[in-house]
């Protein structure tokens, strides 16, 4: 299971390490796509291939599901470990989660996700305050 944050700075090459923690449940490579609310997601490839499951069992017919998976197959990448636990992150997925420098890589169970450090704290922040309202909707028993 991944989880916690952790700090880490994108290099000119676009490089970011991942946590050593996280590595040690990823494997050599991960796959990295446009996520939800703004950042990136990455997922082991046995993860990937259960949502790709999921997507490929979506109805072609409906709009929205089209959509759905082009959005996630579209930026998709395979990136793969260097020799000091970095992945090369593409242009195209830095653009979209505006990744500049400061970045948070955050574990969410089963895939991590990667932010703007700013992102992630206005998130973080709006979030926190409506934690106990987001509880009662979801009616989680702690």
């Amino acid at each position: 299971m991944l989880m916690g944050e952790y700090q880490h700075s994108l290099d000119a090459k676009r490089r970011l390490i991942i946590p050593a923690k996280f590595r040690d449940q990823l494997g050599t490579d991960v796959v990295l796509t446009r996520g939800l609310d703004g950042c990136l997601f990455g997922y082991p490839h046995a993860e990937w291939q259960k949502l790709s499951s999921k997507l490929q069992a979506l109805p072609l017919t409906k709009r929205n599901a089209r959509a759905f998976v082009r959005f996630l197959y579209s930026a998709a990448s395979a990136c793969t470990f260097d020799k000091q636990g970095r992945i090369n992150i593409p242009s195209s997925l830095c653009s979209y989660a505006h990744l500049v420098k400061k970045c948070m890589v955050i574990g969410v169970a089963n895939r991590f996700e990667i932010w703007n450090v700013d992102c992630w704290n206005k998130y973080n922040h709006d979030t926190a305050a409506d934690f106990d309202e987001i509880a009662e909707e979801l009616k989680i028993d702690f």
